[in-house]
């Protein structure tokens, strides 16, 4: 849900050179995604129920807040799912030019569908599907690296280690691709021993996705690649550069895996907000079916992803501003819903706590607000999409508290008397 391999990190490159990637690629995960996964260990382990982040904000804020939580993550659903698809679609472009318009588009749907259809066979065929692919998607890069560790340094003649200076470009594309952690509380109802697994995977995986970002990065820098190549696929290009046509369709088959096995992972999530939120009254029960065998919620994976795939022809950066605005209000309110906890339930049973006390709990809030701000500054300062991004991702948030209206009055006019407050 976190990392699909280095893959989507290319721009990060073309913006900043190979040093300055490197340094973004180590100090966001410090400011940005540590804390939230320290935020995430406490919280799954302490809370373990179905909707993760919206139980805990309806626990701590109140049914609003609540709501508006399980909103923001649905609508940062929207921009963030059909990223994934996008980034399919442009790797096979570098082996199958018609792979563009409408043929992409068809592409990116079979894609969502795919990954829709695994996620009604259950959690634990995603998860081992997952864990099929994550070393499919890992070997070629392996590889690969290893290759270009062994290539002396001259290999390529003239090349350009330094890259733009579209720093803040940067770290918003690898803020997103540090995001997802909070991801997994979705699920933590259908996940064995939540209030052990929980931290040990969150702090697990932030070492490991630095290691799988930041390695590859150090050895293709070493084989004196031109950072100036850079774009969205050109990972296919250095593989065939260092180790020849072979390894070249190696890390390409490697990257339509990857953003296949995040797409896969993040439908799970997702698709267990509106069952969620059926719960509690605010959606049709018909958000509750589920397989019969499976336990899957295959009316809420099917709706989620219908919606998912009305979004493919925004493109991927339009797409990058949106999702990051989203996704730092979601946090934000995570943050709070923490301090409040800590302040409200004192007592609350916390297998595994943020350290610090509550003024460490603060603190652990503050770094990854500042990084948003400093992405929303970013996109304020380019013309050409800022004004969409803003204007886009502001209209689905000012959507949220009318939602929450109409799912009020819904809720009061049929729902059972168990789903009452």
């Amino acid at each position: 849900m976190v990392s699909g391999g280095p893959y989507g990190i290319e721009e990060l490159i073309q913006k900043c050179g190979y040093l300055t990637t490197v340094l973004v690629l180590i100090i966001t995960p410090t400011v940005w995604s540590l804390p939230t996964a320290l935020m995430v260990g406490e919280l799954s382990a302490a809370i373990p129920e179905e909707g993760g982040y919206y139980a805990w904000a309806r626990r701590a804020l109140g049914p609003f807040w609540g709501f508006q939580q399980a909103w923001l993550a649905l609508a940062n659903s929207i921009v963030d799912m059909p990223l994934y698809p996008t980034l399919f679609v442009q790797y096979l472009g570098r082996v199958w030019p018609g792979a563009t318009g409408h043929v992409g588009l068809a592409v990116g749907w079979g894609i969502i569908l795919a990954c829709a259809a695994v996620n009604t066979l259950g959690i634990r065929v995603v998860g081992f599907v997952s864990l099929a692919l994550t070393a499919a998607l890992l070997l070629p890069i392996a590889i690969l690296s290893g290759w270009a560790l062994a290539t002396p340094p001259h290999a390529v003649a003239g090349a350009t280690l330094a890259g733009g200076t579209d720093i803040l470009g940067g770290i918003l594309i690898a803020m997103w691709c540090y995001s997802g952690w909070e991801e997994a509380s979705t699920i933590a109802r259908e996940v064995d021993r939540p209030q052990r697994n929980y931290p040990i995977v969150m702090l697990g995986v932030l070492v490991l996705a630095v290691l799988v970002y930041t390695l590859p990065v150090l050895a293709i820098a070493h084989a004196g690649i031109p950072a100036t190549i850079w774009v969205n696929g050109a990972w296919i290009d250095v593989g065939k550069t260092i180790g020849g046509p072979l390894l070249g369709a190696a890390v390409l088959i490697a990257a339509l895996i990857g953003s296949f096995a995040v797409c896969n992972a993040l439908v799970l999530s997702y698709s267990r907000l509106p069952v969620a939120l059926a719960d509690n009254g605010y959606l049709p029960r018909l958000f509750r079916l589920r397989g019969e065998k499976s336990g899957a919620p295959w009316v809420s994976i099917l709706a989620c992803s219908l919606a998912w795939g009305v979004m493919l022809p925004l493109g991927f950066d339009r797409l990058i501003a949106i999702d990051v605005m989203l996704y730092g209000l979601c946090l934000s309110v995570q943050f709070i819903s923490l301090v409040v906890l800590r302040v409200k339930e004192p007592d609350l049973p916390r297998p595994f706590r943020v350290p610090g006390g509550k003024w460490g709990v603060s603190l652990a809030a503050v770094a990854p607000v500042l990084l948003l701000v400093t992405a929303l500054y970013h996109e304020c300062i380019q013309p050409d999409r800022s004004l969409l991004a803003l204007a886009f991702g502001g209209g689905l948030v000012a959507m949220g508290p009318v939602l929450y209206l109409l799912a009020s009055w819904y809720r009061r006019a049929g729902q059972s008397p168990q789903q009452s407050e």
